[in-house]
């Protein structure tokens, strides 16, 4: 999803020493994308081996997960699995800001404009079902365990938390909360930095713990009244939620009225086609399943080799990345494999 309320939750920085030992369950989709974002080149184009496969997201998922795990953090990836029908009118809005991206972006490339067009190339991302296939494979031979969200992953990875397997979701919005997530995790990332909206310098970034509990009742909400204001001022089911409406007023609506009052004061009707109550159904009762399991593995080093070779990593990258792999694995040998690999 997309919801607005992420700005309203309180946080608090930790430092990633604070993870040590921790298992962090990951939203695959949106991790991904970030690294098909970010990792490109002067003018904006991902990265691309000789057989024109992007490979940006490899290369942002080996160097990331080699830094976790030599800060002794574990990591389970979900992914999405068939959207909720009600997605679709986002998807959609989604794919119109693409396609003006796309003919920005060509505009920038004929008028030879680097800034624009790596600008708007960034803004063209897309996440294809092949990239996120192989991903998958590259999970197996890296021993990283992924699983298989039978729709939303942000509310596949909140079910993992709340049965105690991951200690928290990490993205960078809130929709896991709506999904009663116990804890969600910011910015993680290990000595990163961020540009500053409108200037020309960088800020660094450190992770952010957010409670569900204590947002609840710092807020003065219940979990309910969580859903319901995300509802009022926007979600990926009714982008934009009701105009006029931000989080403050929203708060005191719900605070104050029964859901069916405050949505009838709003004039819900004359906002969205669809029913307050079908949205919140779908996020209340989103899909999960507890057919996988959670096994670290140790690296299968060969495949590994493999399938970087066919992606033109060359062998010093590739010896490098091994050589990080089996210091991690040494040195949590006396702790046994199981615990780790």
């Amino acid at each position: 999803m997309g919801s607005k309320i992420t700005d309203l939750m309180k946080s608090k920085e930790i430092s990633i020493s604070e993870l040590k030992g921790k298992t962090l369950a990951v939203d695959g989709f949106n991790t991904l994308y970030m690294f098909l974002t970010t990792i490109r080149g002067p003018d904006g184009s991902p990265l691309i081996d000789s057989q024109g496969r992007i490979t940006s997201h490899v290369q942002g998922l080996l160097s990331r997960l080699l830094n976790y795990l030599e800060e002794g953090i574990k990591l389970v990836f979900v992914f999405d699995g068939k959207s909720p029908d009600l997605k679709s009118e986002e998807t959609q809005r989604r794919k119109e800001l693409k396609d003006k991206a796309r003919s920005l972006y060509q505009q920038a490339k004929e008028e030879k404009d680097i800034e624009n067009m790596k600008k708007y190339a960034a803004r063209t991302t897309f996440l294809t079902n092949d990239m996120v296939e192989e991903t998958k494979e590259f999970l197996d031979y890296l021993g990283i365990p992924w699983i298989q969200a039978p729709s939303e992953g942000e509310a596949q990875a909140a079910h993992l938390v709340k049965k105690g397997e991951a200690y928290a979701v990490v993205s960078q919005d809130a929709d896991s909360l709506l999904n009663q997530a116990p804890r969600l995790i910011k910015n993680l990332s290990i000595g990163s930095r961020r540009k500053l909206p409108g200037k020309q310098g960088y800020a660094e970034i450190h992770p952010e713990l957010i409670e569900l509990n204590e947002n609840l009742q710092r807020l003065k909400l219940t979990q309910d009244q969580l859903i319901y204001l995300a509802i009022l001022i926007g979600t990926d089911y009714n982008y934009g939620g009701v105009k006029g409406i931000g989080p403050k007023k929203g708060i005191k609506l719900i605070r104050e009225h029964k859901p069916k009052e405050a949505f009838e004061k709003v004039k819900w009707q004359e906002h969205s086609d669809i029913s307050w109550e079908k949205i919140y159904d779908v996020i209340k009762n989103m899909k999960v399943t507890d057919e996988y399991k959670i096994v670290f593995n140790k690296p299968n080093y060969s495949k590994i080799k493999e399938f970087l070779e066919q992606r033109d990593f060359s062998q010093n990258r590739i010896e490098r990345y091994i050589q990080r792999f089996e210091k991690i694995e040494s040195q949590n040998k006396q702790k046994g494999l199981g615990e780790f690999f």
